[in-house]
């Protein structure tokens, strides 16, 4: 019976045949020690369609975003975000007495000057959606509960997920409407943002938007807030019960602690609720990133709120040495996250730094590239062999190319490795021989 050739013993008997079948000339060779070759066989199922995720944007639209990012910024010496009223007081513009962002950037401005470059970049990479929290506040004087109101179905959706959607220009079109719909809402006036800062409820809701039709499509929430979570009328802690759990997230503080308050349990901080919809969420496979923007989520309670948070969303900030992490921050290299696990931004640049890097974490990886290893690598050029779906393929300029780093493919043949879905994956298979 006739032994099966190997992978390896095939390649090496093609190679020998070559040179045999070159010449019948007869040559005396030095007696050399016996060669080591090692083979290398890396798999790759290829889907490079098809899998692009669903992210929900949950933007915070509370009244504090309308809060100067830089209340003390001066032009010229004057300080454009200070004005005098009618008795010659001197005030930092806010929500009733709203800034002129061309001068005085609030925090809303920021967010909207940062989202329309990120959406140009980002758009056709995934699903976006748009969701803003608390619910939209339409009448002049709401009442508690009103003001407080999570994310709900209608108009807190501002744009829903494209499900039916997947080409790279249809999804870009689409995220430029849904920039539209966010650069839309004013900076002041009667559709400003408004409310507080029902963080859990919020996140529940978003999380009953997200269904995928695929396995595997990830499902995203990045969580961008101003402030810390309240306005959950079911929080465990009371300001009149237990004032030293209830951390008020309110000015006032006393307005936690008043006798008959509204805010005696919406205005505690609600970080345990925030954290458990999070890991809730975590639970399903929907992942939570979260983005910190404005004074009150970089100091006092604010950074262990939305560290926590961030931790349990399973996107904390990665890194390999503390540069990573950016000034103040430190890196733990055994388990590879940043000592500051969200996202943390003051300004426009700093947000938009965010961003990116958030961009670039969503970026699916290069179907047109196998990596490998310096270990890997073969000893020659030659002496690699593809194989795309079990059919041996040749390097070429419209096929493969071996470089210091791997095998990239070119031409038609990156097109269809960049066309292949979780339905019709490709399999391409890399096989290397080097000396050892």
């Amino acid at each position: 019976m006739r032994a099966k050739s190997t992978p390896l013993s095939a390649l090496l008997a093609g190679i020998i045949g070559s040179a045999v079948m070159a010449g019948c000339q007869t040559y005396d060779f030095e007696p050399v020690d016996p060669l080591a070759i090692a083979q290398t066989t890396k798999e790759t199922v290829i889907t490079a369609r098809g899998s692009k995720p669903d992210v929900m944007l949950l933007v915070d639209t509370s009244g504090s975003m309308t809060l100067p990012v830089d209340p003390e910024r001066t032009v010229n010496g004057v300080k454009v975000c200070h004005g005098k009223d009618g008795q010659g007081r001197d005030y930092v513009c806010e929500d009733t007495l709203p800034c002129d962002t061309s001068v005085c950037p609030t925090r809303w401005s920021e967010l909207q000057a940062a989202m329309g470059p990120f959406l140009a970049e980002s758009g056709k990479l995934v699903r976006f959606g748009l969701t803003t929290y608390p619910a939209p506040i339409t009448v002049a004087s709401p009442s508690v509960t009103q003001f407080c109101a999570p994310a709900a179905q209608g108009e807190s959706v501002r744009v829903p997920i494209p499900t039916t959607l997947d080409a790279d220009e249809d999804l870009q079109a689409h995220a430029n409407t849904l920039n539209a719909a966010l650069q839309a809402i004013p900076n002041s006036g009667a559709n400003r943002p408004r409310g507080g800062t029902p963080t859990s409820g919020s996140l529940e809701f978003t999380g009953s938007l997200l269904t995928s039709d695929s396995a595997e499509r990830e499902q995203i929430i990045i969580l961008l807030t101003d402030g810390l979570p309240n306005c959950n009328d079911k929080n465990q802690y009371s300001g009149r019960e237990n004032p030293q759990e209830c951390a008020c997230t309110l000015t006032p503080s006393s307005l936690c602690a008043a006798e008959d308050s509204p805010y005696e349990m919406r205005g505690c901080l609600d970080k345990n609720a925030s954290v458990a919809a999070v890991e809730r969420l975590k639970a399903r496979n929907i992942s939570t990133i979260v983005i910190g923007f404005g004074a009150e989520t970089s100091s006092g309670a604010g950074p262990q709120v939305l560290n926590e948070m961030a931790k349990a969303g399973g996107f904390a900030r990665d890194c390999r040495a503390d540069i990573d992490c950016g000034a103040g921050d430190t890196c733990d290299v055994n388990t590879q996250l940043c000592g500051r696990a969200f996202y943390q931004a003051a300004n426009q640049e700093e947000l938009a730094a965010a961003l990116k890097a958030i961009s670039e974490e969503l970026e699916p990886g290069e179907p047109c590239f196998i990596p490998l290893d310096p270990s890997q690598l073969p000893s020659d050029p030659a002496l690699i062999v593809v194989y795309i779906d079990g059919e041996r393929t040749l390097a070429g300029p419209d096929t493969w190319a071996v470089g210091e780093a791997g095998v990239r493919f070119t031409g038609s043949t990156c097109t269809r490795l960049e066309a292949s879905r979780p339905e019709d994956p490709i399999k391409v298979e890399v096989r290397a021989i080097r000396e050892l």
